[in-house]
């Protein structure tokens, strides 16, 4: 591991209005598999290179949340969804670029910025591969869903020692009524499942953030105590 950049932002709260966010970021190179899930278990997340983790003095409301996949049992809605979905197939790789990504991720974007109102700007290539694709090392994966030959959505996740990370997944809004995301999650856990991994990490859970509360749903599932240090012990609960 090569710490390249160690440093603290102060910015517009990415989840509750009216609020400010300190996010804590450290620029790693070469981060093993082991070392990125120590961050992660501490509440770390990953983008590219970059892993971060919200340290505001005066709020708690980002709660680090894993699903605790050995005690999972998929609901009937669940199977439901999974039914649904069935003529979907799958390819897992290590992330890469194309233009059928771009557009994707661009199409994705300018949905969720018409329906929720998200911040929008125009992904560039640059962007996206710093952002999806360099710093993978040999844990981070796509998981590629395509209807026939065509890409409607992908999961980028991380396969760590002992559970799944979470990075980000984007589909194509015309399948909206495949619950892509739900079925991407049971996806996550059964895969999860098949290797004995214990967790799926989903980031963070944000009870008054209607883009985060929804992880809540995934029971059982554990939270992490406080933001404890690399030199720390820490307690899930």
């Amino acid at each position: 591991m090569n710490l390249l950049k160690e440093f603290s932002l102060e910015d517009k709260c990415s989840y509750l209005d009216n609020k400010k966010q300190t996010t804590h970021y450290k620029l790693i190179d070469s981060c093993s598999t082991h070392k990125c899930s120590e961050l992660i278990e501490r509440g770390y997340r990953r983008f590219g290179k970059m892993y971060f983790r919200p340290i505001c003095s005066d709020c708690n409301e980002c709660q680090s949340i894993k699903i605790d996949v050995e005690n999972y049992t998929f609901s009937k809605s669940a199977k439901r969804v999974m039914k649904k979905a069935s003529h979907i197939h799958s390819y897992i790789q290590h992330p890469s670029l194309t233009h059928e990504h771009l557009e994707l991720f661009e199409k994705y974007h300018l949905y969720m910025h018409k329906k929720k109102d998200w911040d929008y700007n125009k992904t560039t290539a640059e962007h996206y591969y710093s952002s999806f694709v360099v710093g993978h090392e040999d844990f981070g994966y796509e998981v590629l869903y395509y209807d026939n030959e065509k890409l409607i959505a992908v999961d980028l996740i991380d396969v760590l020692e002992d559970g799944i990370s979470s990075i980000y997944f984007y589909y194509d809004p015309s399948y909206s009524h495949l619950s892509l995301g739900k079925f991407s999650l049971y996806n996550q856990i059964k895969f999860a499942t098949q290797m004995k991994k214990k967790w799926i990490y989903l980031g963070y859970y944000v009870e008054e953030c209607p883009s985060l509360s929804y992880k809540a749903y995934y029971k059982p599932y554990k939270t992490l105590e406080g933001r404890p240090s690399e030199n720390e012990s820490f307690t899930w609960s």
